[in-house]
């Protein structure tokens, strides 16, 4: 019978012992994951990830914060009018001919007498854009914008 109680109480020791052991080293290797490297970038970029209506809002005021975000030379997607109809063409614009953007809005816009548009923006993973549609118009325009870094910069647009 003593035998019996040692053995059992032997059995019980040992799975007690392990069962913690492969609990601590769960633990470890859960704590070693999330904190290798890999990981902690992930969330480390998630973190330094730019607001876009902050870049936004800084773009339209600031002219030197405007050209550093711009990937130069940029191309612009524009639609000429000729005898012949309309005509999309590529056109490539260079730091040294850019002209100060100002997407500013306001829900004025959309009732005013001249010139009413309206601006949407639209996310997709790494990119967003700014869309600019008339009323009655013909004001058409779209400006690209991609995550480099984790921060925005206008890659193309389209007049």
């Amino acid at each position: 019978m003593k035998v019996l109680k040692l053995v059992v109480l032997g059995l019980s020791l040992y799975f007690l012992l392990s069962c913690s052991q492969n609990s601590q080293k769960r633990i470890n290797e859960n704590m070693n994951n999330a904190s290798s490297p890999a990981n902690i970038e992930k969330v480390q970029n998630k973190q330094k990830q730019e607001n876009f209506y902050s870049f936004l809002e800084m773009f339209n005021r600031d002219e030197s914060f405007q050209l550093k975000r711009i990937v130069f030379p940029i191309t612009v997607l524009t639609t000429n009018i000729t005898e012949d109809g309309m005509e999309m063409e590529n056109e490539t614009i260079s730091k040294y001919d850019w002209e100060l953007l100002d997407l500013t809005y306001d829900s004025t816009y959309v009732t005013r007498e001249y010139d009413k548009y309206e601006q949407m923006i639209s996310f997709r993973n790494d990119s967003a854009i700014v869309s600019l549609r008339g009323i009655d118009n013909g004001i058409y325009a779209d400006y690209f914008f991609k995550l480099i870094d984790n921060k925005w910069f206008l890659v193309t647009l389209d007049e």
